[in-house]
């Protein structure tokens, strides 16, 4: 239940255009409400000023992954593509260059073309890139041959560049990794699939007779010399990450039975046979989440992250180990302060790790022998090599590294080099500047927690002026906001670019600070998290010239839910805009399409316990309601379903609360049309002007 700063991603057409499905209250509703609506409608008419900040956000150069090979010589990134706009079309590129060469990044294939947008599941065009362990090939994954159609491809560096085509399968291929010895190449097959997989992405319509259907990932090996293309794990099995043995006869995965998008949250951990009969084995059955298995050089070991994690995409919690025959498992960092989000093994079995400290990026070794951890870099930034988290591509002897690094004030590039000695490798961004004010990291403490969040000032500052602020609380929960370049329908960095604070704060249930502290609001939804936020915004109000009586409240997924627990909690609040928000958790429960998230995080079902579901639900108080508020979400969310806003909407309507449902046509938890990102923005910042100017 999250959404970052899309960086997905983390990642939308509009009533004057027609394009959206618009519950607004002209038809059924109070007649202060019908003219809200109206009010609304000019606003977005009016604020021209804005589009300068959206263009702003668009404009930005991304990438979707970056990968060093295995010498350390070379780098590979996946860049998206803009259009003669300069906008995003849809399409992305591989580009490939030496590190140590004056040569300028060449193109990796340029058989794709056209654009992307007609096609409904495919995330990229070109990417999942993966070298060899000699450095010498590298594979992809593109749908040159027909678009939306992935299939493998290798180049083949020493060979003219050539490039070969190793597969022809109908279907969603995934995360590509070469066996050690060169032979194989091991990658996620989805067969028939009719969207990407995870629950971030649209539902697909049900009607009929609905019945469970699986589409189950599974994990393929392809020969490298013949293209002989086999599936190895069971066919009711699905299989969420992988990582090869040394010897290559063997992989260890992640795996559940069941629906993929649901059952990640109660996966095991598996070797997998290689050979013909893919004989599978259960070696660990966590108590919570796991994530990126890896295994040791000398093959006696498999480490992985596990922790409490609230989203399949967003990996957090401690590094473990256990041997690869199945045992007990041992925390290697335990009572860490930290977050651990990547992990990949050095020659000499220790473990170099991505981390998440606070509200910075981080990275550290640890022997997994002794526990010792040490340090090796921090910074108040955002650093990743594709998956959410702060994530390194590392080098073979683990001396270089490929990072994509970005900041609120620096778009993201590609940088490569030692861990924290990094140098700038692209420079595509150059040109493009924020169209927003300087954000600060601040701290503060409450019920004996210490916590940090990020406030970030308005365009044009000037400290002679009180300004409005709107407080944005993060998905998740098991997240942390960064300093990390917003994505391009970042709703609330578009207010700070439009004359108004943000505050972002990283309250108890956030990554960060250690297993502890993400746990602490396990079975108190609302409570001490909520009581963090507001103290948060006691020490903004002390921190910068804000106006106490000029506040909005926003967020999505678990800021979503958090907007409309605090509009029923206080009205300290003059207006609010909640994103695919949770309004009743005893109706989400039968609602959503991953309830076994839910367990961990309040103990028990909602049929055994629906008392700690109801104390956390919205709707319980929604009597209290007094703040304006405007209700957002896509007709296709699986995470947090439309019904949930649509009752939160019901109920203040009813109520006489001035508010407003928008519903965005095909979209998931996460918005990808830009029409729809653009109009998202422009409504969150109409319906705050309205309010707070």
């Amino acid at each position: 239940m999250r959404l970052r700063r899309w960086k997905l991603a983390a990642a939308l057409a509009c009533l004057i255009c027609g394009s959206a499905h618009v519950f607004a209250q002209q038809k059924a509703g109070p007649k202060e409400n019908r003219h809200a609506s109206a009010k609304v409608a000019e606003k977005i008419k009016a604020t021209t000023p804005l589009d300068a900040v959206i263009d702003s956000l668009f404009a930005a150069r991304t990438f979707a992954q970056t990968s060093i090979s295995p010498d350390g010589k070379k780098i590979a990134w996946v860049e998206k593509l803009v259009g003669k706009d300069g906008a995003p079309d849809g399409n992305t590129a591989i580009y490939l260059m030496g590190l140590h060469s004056s040569e300028a990044p060449a193109r990796v294939s340029t058989a794709v073309g056209g654009t992307r947008e007609s096609i409904k599941y495919l995330p990229r065009a070109e990417g999942s890139v993966a070298w060899s362990p000699d450095s010498a090939k590298l594979a992809f994954l593109s749908d040159a041959v027909k678009p939306g159609q992935l299939q493998l491809y290798v180049k083949n560096l020493a060979d003219n560049g050539s490039i070969h085509r190793l597969t022809n399968v109908k279907g969603l291929l995934a995360t590509p990794q070469w066996s050690p010895d060169g032979k194989t190449i091991a990658v996620l097959y989805t067969e028939n699939a009719t969207r990407a997989a995870g629950p971030l992405v649209a539902e697909t319509p049900e009607t009929g007779e609905i019945k469970d259907a699986f589409f189950e990932q599974r994990l393929a090996l392809v020969d490298v010399a013949s293209g002989n293309f086999r599936q190895v794990s069971p066919a009711d099995m699905y299989v969420y990450e992988y990582d090869w043995s040394p010897d290559s006869t063997r992989l260890a995965v992640i795996a559940a039975h069941g629906n993929g998008d649901d059952n990640w949250y109660i996966a095991n951990l598996y070797t997998l046979d290689a050979g013909p009969l893919g004989q599978m084995k259960s070696i660990y059955k966590p108590p919570l989440q796991i994530a990126n298995p890896a295994w040791s050089p000398d093959g006696k070991k498999i480490a992985f992250i596990a922790g409490l994690m609230s989203d399949e995409p967003s990996v957090g919690g401690d590094v473990y180990t256990i041997p690869a025959t199945g045992g007990e498992a041992t925390n290697v960092t335990p009572e860490m302060k930290a977050t651990a989000n990547c992990l990949a093994w050095t020659p000499e079995g220790k473990i170099v790790f991505g981390e998440t400290i606070e509200g910075d990026a981080a990275a550290a070794v640890v022997d997994a022998a002794s526990g010792r951890i040490d340090s090796l870099w921090r910074g108040q930034e955002y650093v990743s090599a594709g998956p959410w988290g702060t994530n390194i591509s590392l080098s073979r002897d683990g001396k270089m590294s490929a990072i994509i690094r970005s900041s609120l004030s620096d778009p993201p590039e590609v940088w490569a080099g030692p861990i924290g000695y990094w140098r700038q490798v692209t420079h595509r961004n150059a040109s493009v500047k924020p169209a927003w004010g300087e954000a600060k990291s601040i701290h503060w403490t409450n019920d004996g927690y210490n916590i940090q969040g990020w406030l970030i000032y308005p365009r044009d500052f000037d400290s002679s002026k009180k300004y409005p602020m709107i407080v944005r609380v993060h998905g998740g929960p098991g997240d942390a906001v960064q300093s990390e370049w917003p994505h391009s329908g970042d709703f609330a960095i578009a207010l700070a670019g439009s004359g108004y604070f943000v505050f972002e704060p990283n309250p108890r249930g956030s990554f960060g600070q250690g297993e502890a502290f993400t746990r602490a609001n396990v079975r108190d939804f609302g409570y001490g998290d909520f009581r963090d936020v507001l103290a948060g915004v006691d020490e903004a109000l002390r921190f910068a010239p804000i106006d106490p009586d000029r506040l909005g409240l926003t967020g999505w997924s678990y800021g979503g839910f958090m907007t409309m627990w605090g509009v029923t909690q206080t009205n300290r609040f003059k207006a609010a805009m909640a994103g695919a928000g949770l309004a009743n958790f005893l109706s989400y429960y039968g609602e959503n399409k991953i309830d076994h998230w839910m367990i961990p995080f309040f103990g028990k079902s909602v049929y055994d316990d629906p008392e700690v579901y109801a104390k956390s639900s919205p709707i319980t108080f929604i009597k209290n309601v007094k703040t304006p508020t405007l209700v957002i979400v896509g007709d296709s969310d699986g995470e947090c379903p439309t019904p949930q806003s649509y009752e939160f909407w019901h109920a203040l309507k009813t109520l006489g609360v001035e508010t407003q449902l928008v519903v965005y046509e095909h979209e998931g938890h996460m918005f990808v049309k830009p029409e729809h990102q653009r109009d998202r923005i422009r409504r969150t910042v109409a319906w705050f002007d309205m309010h707070l100017h």
